[in-house]
């Protein structure tokens, strides 16, 4: 479009130029106007001359001035021709190049050619070690299912000969135990032959002799510490048969024959009673029944848990008394002491099997009550207290005071 421009402006700058030339020239010609002297039809000549030239500088200058191309093509023709030159060198350059890029996208198409075929033969690969890793995994999930069963089995087999071994050390310690049981029997059978032989000879020295021992006569007692181990209560049981054994030996002015024989299984019962109870227990060796001089003393062992009953001075009975012509000093004794007899055993000390009595009151105690009772009128008030700390072994000893009443 700026070429059509710059056309119409030529063909119009021309036409006002040639306009005002052809009037000018018209002018002088008709005036007969002379320039330099020369003659009017020459100075008419020049004006035309003049204004063709003007036609020519005004057109290019115009153009010149307005657009760019046409000083680029009047003025910098050679610097133009040199950068065409320099543009033709840098584009067969760049052609060249072009042409190696080419080539190289060629080259760089077939290697991504072959290396499309190698990922698609690789993606097969991997479909296959896909396809064999599931495999595989299916493989290894049976054979952890079948690990599993076999440990699941093993530790039943190991539970199984746990209880196997369990069962076998038992039936050992079973067969141990039977064996000693049976000794043991042998040993008591013989022992019962021998009780039989010598109750049968006791049978008859019962109706030619005399009996030294009654039933329920007690030997010997005391008291059995708990919390201690099966042997060392077994030892100390053995001490006190052996103490009613020495016991029996002095009753029985020195005879070296007397000794006391306790039922083992009895004795074992006795042991595991008192480990189990943990406390302090009275322990009583007492005749099984009537004894003749000369035979071996059967004995029965009876435990009874131990506790104080009474402490020290604590008061345990308080009664009054009236005083008649017919009372007596002893009766009143009798009956107090029956008192606190009765009061004792509801306490828990234990009685003597054969009198019943749980106290002991010193000789010169007894007369000294006696003396006080008989020379005692109208109301007398009898107290008694304990002497000692008294457990459920006893036997209780008394302190008993006379208070005369007003």
């Amino acid at each position: 479009m700026e070429g059509i421009y710059l056309i119409i402006v030529m063909i119009m700058t021309g036409g006002a130029i040639a306009f005002i030339g052809d009037k000018l020239g018209t002018k002088v010609g008709k005036k007969r106007l002379s320039i330099f002297g020369l003659r009017p039809r020459h100075t008419s000549m020049i004006v035309t001359v003049v204004t063709g030239g003007l036609i020519t500088a005004l057109s290019i200058g115009f153009m010149a001035l307005i657009s760019q191309n046409v000083r680029t093509a009047l003025f910098g023709m050679d610097e133009l021709r040199r950068t065409m030159d320099s543009t033709l060198v840098e584009l067969d350059n760049v052609t060249d190049n072009l042409l190696k890029a080419q080539t190289e996208f060629e080259q760089a198409n077939t290697n991504l050619r072959d290396s499309k075929l190698e990922i698609a033969a690789l993606k097969n690969e991997q479909e296959e070690l896909r396809t064999e890793s599931d495999r595989l995994k299916e493989g290894n999930e049976r054979l952890e299912s079948a690990n599993a069963e076999l440990s699941a089995q093993n530790e039943n087999l190991s539970s199984t000969n746990s209880t196997l071994e369990a069962d076998n050390k038992k039936l050992g310690e079973f067969n141990v135990t039977l064996t000693a049981d049976n000794e043991k029997l042998s040993s008591d059978n013989t022992e019962l032959e021998e009780r039989n032989r010598r109750l049968r000879e006791g049978i008859i020295a019962i109706r030619e002799g005399d009996i030294t021992l009654r039933a329920g006569e007690v030997l010997a007692s005391g008291i059995i510490r708990g919390g201690r181990t099966g042997e060392e209560i077994s030892n100390d049981i053995n001490a006190l048969a052996e103490r009613a054994t020495q016991s029996l030996g002095e009753r029985f002015g020195g005879d070296d024959n007397a000794s006391v024989w306790i039922y083992q299984p009895e004795l074992q019962r006795v042991i595991e009673e008192i480990e189990s109870s943990g406390r302090d227990m009275v322990l009583r060796i007492s005749a099984a029944g009537n004894l003749v001089r000369g035979e071996p003393v059967r004995t029965r062992l009876e435990v009874y848990p131990n506790n104080l009953i009474f402490k020290k001075d604590e008061p345990i009975l308080a009664k009054t008394y009236e005083f008649t012509d017919a009372t007596s000093a002893e009766m009143i004794l009798q009956d107090f002491l029956s008192e606190i007899n009765r009061i004792a055993v509801e306490r828990g000390i234990l009685t003597d099997p054969l009198t019943g009595s749980v106290g002991r009151m010193d000789a010169a105690q007894l007369y000294e009550i006696f003396g006080a009772l008989d020379s005692a009128k109208g109301s007398v008030e009898l107290t008694a207290a304990a002497l000692d700390e008294t457990d459920s072994l006893g036997p209780l000893r008394l302190i008993i005071k006379v208070n005369r009443k007003a």
